[in-house]
């Protein structure tokens, strides 16, 4: 079943508010195998949003609109709706009582507007909304020949509780009545390592020849996710299809996957501390303890960090880490040196068996031709082992200390699983 999701609100376009509806929808209607082709967000305004329904209608199965069908002059979703199909606006009597009985209960007295909400297209289905006064309405055209249209109210709060608890169930009737019910899952296998594009490349016979599953590479942050989907009549079909392709994947892939769906790299390095049963400490300086904030979100993370030292001033720097301050003056503080000194004076400090520091330059200002801004220098020590490395991030002052927490969990991956080479 090919679907179009219609977001209509003004709000949305001026960027007022954001259109969540559309993401969530989408979300719902996977597990069904219904496959949203199209999202388009509309303006309050009858003309545009007549034109982008007409459309709709002409390439889609199903049709959910959101929002447009409260009780003012700009809510012209139900009316639209009803004149592009030509079917006449019904009240609903039911709706009309649970109107009135919600407005008595709250002791407030009703606008005469308010009833243009139980006004329906003839031959639609009212869906109670038990968390707003506008109901959603199901319209199946042509007893079942013509697209299925769902109008929906707009507030999320609203909209998609009604969805899940009245409109997947039909849904999925109707489905089943067609012969059409699919289940459909996905499983994401998280790479770190390759760029998309050497992803794509080692994968290419893969690519090229996919079908049932299908395969997506997504570039994230410091990452790629390959998202595996497959389709199948029972849910034990799909499990196998997504665990062979998986295994034929890992077999090309293997040294670059550190975990699978929401496994992100903070709990892959986690795992390897627990089996190793190593503890770490951490300096960090441009990156302001977000290294320590990703660790310490895995739970049980006090069996592994002992510490994590934001030690930002040069000053907290000698004190704290025992930096030498003629190397401070000879190096800087952005320096291999000093990240070298972090590692070192955090891992005694604590008496860890790993160390980690990183210092850099986040931005805006701070950078030279020398040393740029988005300059990052990361350190990690052990015993019997050193290592240090230059990085350079491009992007703003958050992405630079994402970037630098990313590839600080991506070292400590490759060391635990002995990986990762030592400084000459």
């Amino acid at each position: 079943m090919k679907c179009e999701i219609i977001s209509v609100g003004t709000e949305l376009l001026m960027g007022q508010t954001e259109n969540t509806n559309a993401g969530a929808l989408a979300r719902e209607l996977f597990p069904l195998g219904i496959g949203v082709y199209y999202q388009t967000a509309v303006g309050d305004n009858e003309e545009r949003l007549r034109g982008v329904f007409s459309q709709a209608l002409q390439r889609s199965a199903l049709i959910i609109l959101t929002g447009g069908l409260g009780p003012t002059e700009d809510d012209l979703t139900r009316e639209t709706v009803a004149r592009v199909l030509g079917l006449p606006l019904v009240k609903n009597k039911e709706w009309e009582k649970r109107l009135k009985d919600f407005f008595h209960r709250f002791k407030r007295p009703m606008a005469v507007q308010n009833l243009r909400q139980t006004m329906v297209p003839q031959g639609g289905k009212i869906l109670p909304n038990d968390r707003g006064t506008a109901p959603g309405i199901y319209l199946d055209l042509q007893a079942g020949r013509g697209p299925v249209v769902v109008l929906l109210p707009g507030p999320p709060s609203e909209m998609l509780p009604l969805f899940r608890e009245q409109v997947l169930p039909l849904l999925r009737a109707k489905l089943q009545e067609k012969g059409d019910l699919a289940i459909l899952q996905s499983k994401v296998l998280r790479i770190i390592g390759l760029g998309e594009s050497d992803l794509s490349e080692r994968i290419a016979v893969l690519l090229k020849n996919q079908d049932n599953p299908t395969l997506a590479p997504l570039a994230k942050a410091g990452e790629v996710h390959l998202r595996i989907t497959a389709r199948g009549s029972t849910a034990e079909v799909v499990q196998t299809l997504l665990a062979d392709k998986a295994r034929e994947l890992r077999e090309i892939l293997g040294d670059y996957i550190y975990g699978e769906d929401e496994e992100e790299l903070e709990l892959a390095v986690a795992r390897l501390l627990w089996a190793k049963g190593l503890t770490l400490a951490l300096a960090e300086s441009c990156s302001g303890g977000l290294l320590s904030h990703r660790l310490t979100n895995v739970p049980g993370s006090s069996d592994y960090l002992l510490a994590g030292l934001v030690t930002y001033s040069n000053a907290a720097k000698m004190q704290l880490l025992g930096v030498e301050q003629a190397t401070l003056e000879r190096a800087g503080a952005v320096s291999a040196a000093v990240a070298e000194q972090m590692a070192a004076g955090v891992r005694r400090l604590c008496r860890a068996d790993i160390g980690v520091g990183i210092t850099g330059i986040a931005g805006p200002g701070g950078g030279t031709p020398e040393k740029p801004v988005g300059l990052t220098y990361l350190a990690l020590e052990a015993e019997n082992f050193k290592f240090s490395r230059r990085y350079e991030y491009w992007g703003g002052r958050q992405v630079v200390k994402e970037r630098a927490s990313q590839t600080a969990l991506y070292l400590l991956w490759l060391y635990l699983r002995g990986k990762l080479r030592p400084k000459n």
